[in-house]
């Protein structure tokens, strides 16, 4: 494999550092057999769990809850063509545990949409994974 000092790859830790620092990130899922991408606000669990919230209606819960998603979150400086990605992969699940719901109601994250109602999904940090470019002087 090619060697290059502007690549790495990032460890858990440094990942789940990164990604509480953004307020952002994109879920990858299938809808109607198709791959999707959603941008979407989130927070990290105590866990390292990814948490959003969201309607209780929306099409996302139905396609995500109970299988297997992955979410990125990443920040870039085309200036500096340096940057980080990760990409957290795991079953993504409603919480229906009321103690939870609360819980999460004041220590999760809150939407950036009007909701009237919400429901909080879990994605589970099973594989974490990073990557970060250091910046490089390039030609056009």
């Amino acid at each position: 494999m090619f060697q290059n000092d502007a690549f790495r790859a990032l460890d858990r830790q440094e990942c789940l550092r990164l990604l509480a620092k953004v307020p952002v990130g994109r879920v990858v899922y299938t809808r109607h057999a198709l791959p999707a991408v959603l941008p979407i606000n989130f927070s990290l669990d105590t866990d390292s769990s990814v948490l959003l919230r969201t309607s209780p209606d929306s099409d996302l819960v139905r396609a995500i809850d109970g299988v297997v998603v992955a979410f990125e979150a990443d920040e870039f400086d085309a200036t500096t063509r340096s940057g980080w990605s990760v990409v957290v992969t795991g079953r993504a699940t409603v919480v229906t545990d009321p103690a939870e719901h609360d819980r999460l109601s004041e220590t999760g994250p809150t939407s950036w949409m009007p909701l009237q109602e919400a429901v909080f999904v879990r994605i589970e940090s099973e594989m974490v994974t990073g990557r970060e470019l250091r910046g490089t002087p390039g030609t056009r």
